[in-house]
């Protein structure tokens, strides 16, 4: 096995630390895994925390997910940076749960695995033409603008239609809009993509539609993405008058949430407030309310490509004490695009010997404990086995979200420990990192510890300087594991 930096270097001693440690595997570095590091490190003084990550970048969604245009949210880095350099943790890179290790294997090597990896794939729509060329998964747009390495090759055709059509209306989706219409010059002082920031300045994309099935008030976007995508410079933004006629019920709605009123609020003046038909060129965002995908319709020049959205429109039903669902009306009409982008939700891929709940798309637990099956039964837990973050609660929440859902699960892990509920896994000590490493030595895995990270980002943000940019990611694996392995 390559390890990137030297081993003495990367595997501190513990002499400070008893004979004995509570060794703890996180699987996933992204802000789950790291506020669940840090809430141990400090809970269980002694304890050792090795988290590993199937990428050579920590950080998961910070890194890959947040748009470029927003620096601010990114700072959060800083905190975790002081938590992989804290002595009693390292962070593992290209380690990938699976493959290179597996579950039973982590289990048996560790105390504790807490499981952080987050939601990797998609909900699918599940209607006709989903598999047309031009369909994509906003999670692979966002990975291709952000550098992610699945990501680099996505090439989406911005050159050969004006127009997009995204379904969903949440911050994701107001996020891949507002990357669609930004001016790009504004763009390049950010750390997008170099492969990315070249198509959106090649781009002919000059309408986007935002659809949603329900309605202003039902918008699951938060006010400051909405004002942020409503400020764009010399963009006309289009809202039908007659989707903002409002009943009683969103009335309650609204009067039972602060958030869904200042949306509400938010689209209503941007519909007022501008002209009623675009200037000649000008860039064009079309919120379109009331409505749900039916099937993606096929192009008849070329064959296998999208062409458009066929819709049904919606109505909204009551199902109980403020809450409201869309139901189809039997109308229908055409929206005409050259690509889709689907923005409906994230979904968490399970992996061998571990219990999943497929139609949540979560690991099945109590309160970050893991179960052994979908029962529900709190009695059939797997011992040393947790869950946080998105694969625990599902694909929900802002990154500071994750804290809390973090410190529910060490909370649990906590009070495991105290009424000896761990004490089969916990009265021998085990191998933890040594043996980690060892079997990944026998397979050959390339590990890249938190220094090789650091190497990456000395090098990202030299290219970023060069380019008035604060990094220049680099996107592929050879590249990342090239200068990860250079001293």
């Amino acid at each position: 096995m390559a390890i990137f930096g030297a081993r003495r270097v990367l595997w501190r001693s513990f002499s400070t630390i008893s004979s004995h440690p509570l060794r703890v595997c996180i699987v996933g570095s992204g802000p789950a895994g790291f506020y669940t590091a840090e809430k141990i490190l400090k809970t269980h003084q002694g304890s050792q925390v090795d988290i590993i990550d199937r990428l050579p970048t920590p950080y998961g969604l910070v890194r890959s997910g947040v748009a470029p245009d927003h620096p601010e949210t990114k700072n959060v880095i800083n905190q975790f940076s002081r938590v992989a350099q804290n002595g009693r943790c390292s962070f593992l890179g290209n380690v990938a749960l699976g493959y290179s290790i597996s579950l039973v294997e982590l289990r048996e090597l560790y105390h504790v695995v807490v499981l952080a990896y987050g939601a990797e794939s998609d909900r699918v729509v599940g209607i006709p033409g989903e598999d047309l060329k031009g369909v994509h998964s906003a999670r692979e747009f966002v990975w291709w603008y952000n550098g992610h390495p699945y990501g680099r090759n996505l090439d989406p055709d911005l050159k050969n239609t004006d127009t997009a059509v995204i379904l969903g209306q949440g911050n994701v989706a107001l996020d891949v809009a507002r990357i669609l219409l930004r001016p790009t010059s504004e763009l390049a002082i950010t750390d997008i993509a170099s492969h990315a920031l070249t198509a959106l300045e090649q781009s002919s994309i000059r309408k986007v539609y935002l659809v949603g099935r329900r309605g202003p008030v039902q918008a699951a976007c938060t006010a400051k993405e909405l004002r942020e995508v409503l400020g764009i410079k010399d963009l006309y933004i289009h809202i039908k008058e007659t989707d903002l006629k409002i009943t009683p019920a969103d009335e309650e709605e609204m009067k039972n949430s602060r958030i869904h009123r200042r949306i509400y609020e938010l689209l209503s003046k941007a519909a007022t407030a501008g002209p009623s038909q675009p200037s000649s060129g000008q860039r064009e965002l079309h919120f379109v309310f009331f409505r749900q995908p039916d099937r993606f319709l096929e192009s008849y020049d070329k064959k296998g490509y999208v062409s458009g959205v066929h819709l049904e429109k919606t109505t909204l039903k009551g199902i109980g004490y403020g809450k409201q669902i869309a139901i189809g009306t039997g109308q229908f009409e055409n929206l005409s695009c050259g690509i889709v982008l689907k923005s409906i939700g994230y979904k968490s891929v399970p992996v061998d010997d571990l219990p999943f709940d497929n139609q949540k798309g979560v690991v099945p637990n109590v309160k970050g404990r893991i179960l052994s099956d979908n029962s529900g039964d709190p009695t059939s837990i797997e011992n040393g086995l947790y869950v946080c973050g998105w694969l625990k609660r599902g694909p929900t929440g802002i990154i500071a979200t994750n804290l809390y859902c973090a410190e529910e699960t060490v909370a649990s892990l906590s009070e495991d420990l105290e009424l000896g509920v761990l004490a089969s896994t916990t009265r021998l000590p085990k191998l933890g990192r040594d043996g980690l490493l060892q079997i990944l030595d026998n397979r050959n895995v390339r590990v890249v510890p938190f220094s090789a990270w650091e190497r990456i980002d000395k090098e990202e943000k030299r290219l970023g300087s060069l380019r008035n940019k604060p990094r220049e990611k680099l996107t592929s694996w050879e590249e990342l594991l090239k200068v990860a392995g250079s001293e």
